[in-house]
């Protein structure tokens, strides 16, 4: 069996469903034919996951174990309910590690919380007489891991929303921005109108000359002049200059 941190929360149920070295275990009573056989936490899983497993005593614990656990009370220690877990964590680790293999933003300890309450969901809505009962609540916990994995790796995790969104949205005066040792600067000074800038800006190159000079002009080669259509609405006023020249 394939074990997990001190902290993890497969790890913390071991603990508490086998307790300290030297301490009582719970046992289950199943029956077997006509005997009933008295069976450890320990014996329960060889049952069921043992090189040796027997598929009707596996049946019976499965059986016996959900059973308890649906007769336990509300307001109860939930001793029954954990051991149905215990009894069900060996048929996850494959997938468990699986998962933390394809995935490593994925948390190990929230997996395991996951798969924890879905044995926990479908314990409720069990049936103990199906042959199967073992295998359908191992089935729910593989399904809700993957699909939480899944979620978690189409989430942008943000560190800080707060500071992110301060930085986003903070403006910096144009005498304090960097600017360029050369190059060219654009100001456009749209009209008192409450909408706004809201036409498109058409930058042209300048024709070439036959010796293959451009037409007199100080601009960069790629940006030669900004217009509107004749016919269209004067939208604003569109000022070019060097870097770092007065205004």
């Amino acid at each position: 069996m394939t074990s997990t941190g001190p902290e993890r929360v497969f790890a913390r149920i071991d603990q508490s469903v086998l307790g300290p070295p030297g301490a009582t275990s719970p046992s289950l009573t199943v029956n077997v034919g006509s005997r009933p056989v008295v069976l450890s936490p320990e014996e329960s899983r060889r049952a069921l996951y043992g090189t040796r497993r027997d598929a009707a005593l596996g049946t019976a614990v499965w059986r016996q174990a959900v059973t308890e656990a649906r007769r336990e009370p509300r307001g109860g220690d939930g001793a029954g309910r954990l051991l149905v877990v215990w009894l069900a964590l060996p048929g996850l680790y494959r997938n468990l590690h699986r998962i933390l293999r394809l995935w490593q933003q994925v948390d190990q300890a929230d997996l395991e919380a996951e798969a924890v309450l879905a044995v926990l969901a479908a314990l409720d809505a069990s049936d103990p007489d199906d042959p199967d009962a073992g295998g359908c609540l191992i089935k729910e916990a593989v399904n809700r891991m993957w699909a939480y994995a899944k979620r978690v790796t189409r989430e942008i995790p943000v560190v800080d929303v707060g500071a992110f969104a301060e930085a986003r949205n903070v403006t910096v005066p144009l005498e304090d921005r960097p600017r360029p040792p050369e190059g060219w600067e654009v100001h456009i000074t749209p009209p008192p109108r409450r909408e706004g800038l809201y036409a498109t800006l058409r930058f042209a190159e300048p024709r070439r000359r036959q010796d293959d000079r451009r037409i007199g002009t100080c601009l960069p080669d790629l940006v030669f002049r900004a217009r509107r259509h004749e016919e269209a609405d004067l939208i604003g006023t569109l000022l070019l200059r060097p870097v770092g020249a007065r205004r």
